[in-house]
């Protein structure tokens, strides 16, 4: 765990990760010395010291993911605050800020499709855009799985499109044995019929099946006035 410290260095933001106190007191009562300064971000770029411990380097790695990572979050749900409370200024807000409306737009957009509470911290905000576009029952399913496999963004991307290619290939599959099963000769027959009418094929089979269903409910019903 370290603490953030944010500050000025030659006009760029920094954020000073150092490690916590009882990380420092434990080092003072081994006798080391505390580093002079921890890892800084700037507009350009990293400033790492020298000699940093590969501790301090993996705990910074891991906040520095964590941030970026929330900062999608964090801008959309400006946007959206702003765009609900400020209709009128909001633009102006972003402007003053000099952030980019599209980029904002979307960040926004996936904020908007993921209320507060259904937000999974283990996945990334790029796992939940992936997603925004479905329904919310299916976004509940795959953030299970995700979750649970321990995804990265393109191995959810490939799964949901392994998903809906199967569900096409189902499609057609079903759609293959609705249709029916006709001999070439039988067709070439028909065609001859139908062109012998003067009208389109498919017109002729219409017709024809409708002129046969009619009579044979004629019949029925004929039949079943004789019987009454």
């Amino acid at each position: 765990m370290m603490t953030n410290q944010a500050g000025d260095l030659d006009g760029s933001k920094v954020v000073l990760f150092r490690r916590n106190p009882d990380a420092v007191a434990r080092q003072r009562r081994s006798g080391g010395d505390e580093p002079r300064r921890g890892v800084l971000t700037t507009n350009v770029g990293l400033q790492i010291p020298a000699g940093l411990t590969f501790e301090d380097w993996e705990r910074a790695g891991r906040q520095l993911s964590g941030i970026v990572n929330s900062s999608s979050w964090w801008l959309g749900d400006w946007l959206v605050y702003g765009k609900d409370h400020y209709t009128d200024r909001y633009q102006r807000g972003i402007r003053a800020a000099g952030l980019q409306y599209q980029t904002l737009r979307n960040y926004a957009w996936v904020s908007r499709r993921f209320e507060f509470n259904r937000r999974r911290a283990a996945l990334s905000f790029q796992h939940h855009a992936e997603l925004a576009s479905l329904p919310v029952d299916e976004q509940e399913l795959w953030l299970d799985r995700a979750e649970q496999m321990k995804w990265t963004t393109k191995q959810l991307r490939t799964a949901i499109r392994v998903a809906r290619e199967d569900d096409t290939r189902d499609e057609k599959q079903i759609e293959t044995t609705r249709r029916l099963a006709v001999p070439g000769s039988r067709l070439q027959w028909w065609h001859k019929a139908a062109a012998q009418s003067g009208i389109e094929f498919e017109q002729w089979v219409l017709a024809t099946l409708d002129n046969a269903a009619e009579q044979v409910l004629d019949e029925v019903t004929e039949q079943a006035g004789i019987s009454a």
